[in-house]
């Protein structure tokens, strides 16, 4: 059974809506956690990015673009993939709903889990590439984050990554200040890489088909260390 006939198979078993998704599949993969991990973290995107998109008001070409970046998958399943997207569109329930459900995706619990943060990274990427993050899709991400159990500070950082103007901040983006030695920034900074590796996003049940999100945000890290690392070397 393919990654993609999982998804529709959680969809069959809740009805043809996604609101009792994380049920679903706690009960279906029990004995697949690997699976149940893959299947949860996308469907949490599919839900999420539809619900964003549904928000704003508006899905123009670029926000489908940007989310057939993230998926990554293949021609074959493009009908399945619109299926879920569509059916979490039209399912009445909020997004609130779905994002307090997917934060227990998260098993410590703890604040700024990374797995989460992989979800609001990858809302940020589609509601950024038609150029500009609107105000209520800034709004839903917030929200979103806060039911994540996600601090102003570190919400800050990733919209850092994604919300720049015409200069990005390099020091918020790796979560460091300018009064920092440089020796410390270099350690934040392998530490940032150390999480992202690819290795670390399938541990936590990021599929292979959304890497393309921590491809995205290693460029982002590795600019801003150069750029401070720039910085240092000419002071």
């Amino acid at each position: 059974m393919s990654f993609w006939d999982n998804l529709l198979k959680i969809v069959a078993a809740t009805g043809n809506a996604l609101t009792g998704v994380v049920e679903a599949v706690r009960t279906l993969f029990e004995g697949d956690p690997e699976t149940r991990r893959k299947v949860a973290f996308s469907v949490a995107m599919i839900a999420l990015s539809a619900k964003m998109a549904k928000a704003d008001g508006i899905v123009n070409e670029a926000e489908v673009t940007a989310f057939r970046d993230i998926f990554k998958f293949p021609v074959d399943q493009a009908k399945n993939v619109a299926r879920l997207y569509n059916l979490a569109r039209q399912d009445v329930a909020g997004y609130e709903a779905y994002a307090e459900k997917m934060a227990s995706l998260c098993s410590s619990c703890e604040k700024n889990c990374p797995i989460l943060e992989d979800i609001v990274d990858g809302l940020f990427h589609i509601a950024k590439s038609d150029g500009a993050v609107h105000e209520k899709e800034l709004t839903f991400l917030r929200h979103v984050a806060e039911i994540f159990k996600m601090d102003d500070e570190h919400f800050g950082r990733i919209m850092a990554r994604h919300v720049h103007g015409d200069d990005r901040d390099p020091y918020q983006v790796l979560g460091v200040s300018p009064r920092d030695d440089f020796a410390a920034i270099r350690k934040r900074y392998r530490v940032l890489v150390s999480e992202n590796h690819p290795d670390m996003l399938v541990a936590r049940g990021v599929p292979e088909e959304f890497h393309a999100i921590a491809n995205d945000r290693m460029a982002v890290l590795n600019a801003a260390y150069e750029a401070i690392e720039r910085e240092r070397r000419a002071a």
